[in-house]
């Protein structure tokens, strides 16, 4: 064990106090993951989806050459107002995936309380209720869940959320706007 002496500790603190700041280096939060090791998890992923996916009525792969964009499918839940309907979504995954979650949004035009005009969707395990735990294939089964269970107290879309009750009428609307073919901006 090394002893000091006051001056040995007066000098040292001088030293410090004289020496240049080091530059400020931007420090990865706990959570912050490298590009690779989110590339690995995407395809990681993709791999399962693609096992098992189809067999659920959800499908996705990537757009193009980005494993970061990619295009999902959804169809309608047997039993459901949106049976024999199929949807498709975007995902775009962050640089910090897992620990954020993806934007989706729906490309196809979807009637419906919880998406908006834009293709917005109001889901829980979208926002705050994310979960470094979900990926893509329970991102796209809950988003085909919520079709036939709409949470209609925290709609996007009112017009949806007050025909939903009318299960005739909504239908009709569910139809209209899916055939009508047009797609959301994206």
């Amino acid at each position: 064990m090394e002893v000091r002496n006051d001056d040995d500790a007066h000098t040292y603190h001088q030293e410090q106090q004289s020496s240049p700041t080091p530059s400020k280096q931007v420090k990865a939060s706990p959570n912050s993951v490298d590009k690779n090791s989110v590339t690995q998890r995407l395809q990681k992923e993709l791999m399962a989806l693609m096992m098992t996916g189809g067999d659920l009525g959800v499908s996705a792969f990537p757009e193009g050459e980005s494993i970061f964009t990619w295009i999902g499918t959804i169809e309608g839940g047997k039993g459901t107002i949106y049976e024999g309907l199929s949807y498709k979504l975007s995902l775009h995954f962050p640089l910090d995936y897992p620990f954020k979650p993806p934007q989706v949004k729906f490309q196809t035009m979807c009637f419906h309380p919880n998406v908006d005009h834009h293709g917005n969707i109001c889901l829980d395990i979208l926002q705050d209720k994310w979960s470094s735990a979900y990926d893509c294939r329970t991102i796209l089964l809950s988003i085909q869940s919520l079709l036939g269970e709409p949470n209609i107290e925290s709609p996007l879309n009112n017009s949806a959320a007050s025909l939903w009750k009318n299960q005739e009428e909504y239908k009709k609307m569910v139809r209209k706007h899916y055939m009508s073919g047009e797609a959301f901006e994206s």
